[in-house]
């Protein structure tokens, strides 16, 4: 097992808290205008969501849905288990997985986890990329479990994009940010591997054309070019 640094352990108690008592301060700054309530009500019936979001818009969606008990899936690497930690800071419960670490066992415990009456939290591109590419592992669960795929998105009038492979964003303070529920994606049980990429071109399609329409609200092809 490698050892990890002081540091590590330290930074890894610590930053995680400190950023999500930023975030809150930071984000009550912000004027927050909810689009597509009308489709977050059709599936919002007392039976479990999941939400889907790209990984660029991890952040805010964390702290957007704080108030919706949920688990997210997040990556099994070092680096991960800051965003674990910060999920769990802003009330989130996680599971530890990703496409090429423990992702099998982390799906098993998300789908028990909806079967228990959960709402979950998915990055549809995955820790990894490429970005704004769905994974099939979305699809599976919605299809294993019977819950439905509710995309989300969000814009800023100003933001700040990272210098990273998915151009992690966060809203700058006193911006205007519109939080949008796409329309809901139903995947029945029992597909085969050609509905499998039926269904995952499709959630790939409606949570593109989600993005557009929330950038195009202040003028913006995408979030990384201001």
């Amino acid at each position: 097992m490698k050892k990890r640094s002081l540091f590590y352990n330290l930074s890894v108690i610590v930053l995680p808290f400190l950023i999500s008592v930023v975030l809150r301060l930071w984000f009550a700054t912000c004027r927050i205008h909810e689009h597509g309530s009308e489709n977050r009500r059709q599936v919002d019936r007392g039976n479990s969501i999941i939400a889907v979001f790209w990984h660029y818009s991890l952040l805010y969606v964390f702290y957007h849905l704080r108030k919706d008990k949920a688990a997210v899936m997040v990556s099994a690497s070092e680096d991960g288990e800051y965003i674990a930690r910060l999920a769990r800071c802003l009330n989130f419960d996680t599971i530890r997985g990703s496409s090429n670490r423990r992702g099998l066992l982390a799906l098993k415990q998300t789908l028990a986890y909806l079967n228990n009456g959960g709402n979950a939290g998915i990055v549809a591109d995955g820790s990894q990329g490429p970005p704004k590419v769905v994974q099939s592992g979305a699809i599976l669960l919605a299809s294993k479990s019977g819950a439905p795929l509710l995309p989300v998105a969000w814009s800023a009038s100003r933001s700040y994009a990272f210098n990273s492979w998915d151009h992690t964003c966060i809203p700058k303070p006193f911006s205007r940010i519109d939080f949008f529920y796409g329309k809901p994606v139903e995947v029945p049980g029992g597909i085969d591997r050609q509905h499998i990429e039926h269904y995952r071109q499709r959630l790939e399609n409606e949570m593109n054309e989600l993005y557009r329409r929330a950038w195009a609200v202040h003028g913006k092809e995408n979030h990384y070019h201001e």
